[in-house]
């Protein structure tokens, strides 16, 4: 799935006129490198999730033949948040029976991430849901015990932390955006309408299940949100440290 249904707030004035997922860099939309990567990977079926200027999105896939994917759109009336807009996608997923893991990709997110490794991590500790997470400075920290689980989360700056599991010693990492999930969820989101996923995780978390972490320290990553990041991204493009082929 790649969430794309997001305003776009912090891209403006690009975003005036398109969705987020429209937006380039070097030349293709942030749609079509978020594709490419889980082609890559051997990912042949899609939802992609859309609610600002959402018919750009149906048109720009159906002019690319759906970049030789299967893609299917999730139009959202009211924006979801992340967590509302997987639960409205759960028939996609659960047409496939309940054993077949998939990714979650934000769209505004380009890495070197290993999407295979993540996926074969996921499958041999048993986890419910695995986070690509990563050592490096962010607003928000997620927390993870000894083992790897997830444990609660920190805003920057604040002394307290949320703890959602007890835990003697935790990582404060940072959430690149990237999950892989078990269909099983969906029989655990009791969640309705707007809500983020990751307020769900914890939940599921403080309930004993396995919220995983995936250390991606060393792969490049760049969150493409703001217009001097997507300036960053050309250049890091350009440099050779980064690669959207």
């Amino acid at each position: 799935m790649v969430l794309a249904a997001g305003l776009g707030t912090r891209l403006r004035p690009l975003t005036d006129d398109r969705p987020k997922a429209l937006v380039t860099v070097a030349g293709r939309t942030l749609l079509e490198i978020a594709l490419g990567r889980l082609r890559e990977f051997g990912v042949r079926e899609v939802v992609v999730n859309a609610h600002h200027y959402g018919e750009k999105i149906v048109a720009y896939l159906a002019a690319n033949g759906n970049f030789g994917m299967r893609v299917e759109v999730s139009r959202e009336e009211e924006l979801l948040d992340t967590g509302g807009g997987l639960k409205k996608a759960a028939p996609f997923f659960l047409a496939g029976g309940e054993d077949e893991a998939f990714l979650m990709h934000n769209v505004d997110v380009i890495s070197s991430i290993d999407l295979g490794r993540m996926a074969e991590a996921h499958a041999e500790l048993r986890a419910l849901v695995t986070l690509a997470v990563a050592e490096r400075e962010t607003s928000r920290y997620l927390l993870f015990d000894e083992e790897g689980l997830l444990c609660g989360r920190r805003t920057k700056g604040d002394a307290e932390a949320e703890m959602v599991r007890p835990a003697e010693a935790v990582a404060a990492l940072a959430f690149s955006g990237i999950h892989v999930v078990s269909p099983r969820i969906f029989g655990k989101l009791s969640e309705e309408g707007a809500f983020p996923i990751l307020d769900a995780y914890l939940r599921l978390a403080a309930e004993g299940e396995r919220i995983v972490a995936f250390r991606a320290d060393g792969a490049y990553w760049r969150d493409l949100g703001r217009p001097e990041s997507l300036l960053a991204a050309e250049r890091d493009l350009e440099r050779g440290m980064a690669a959207i082929d």
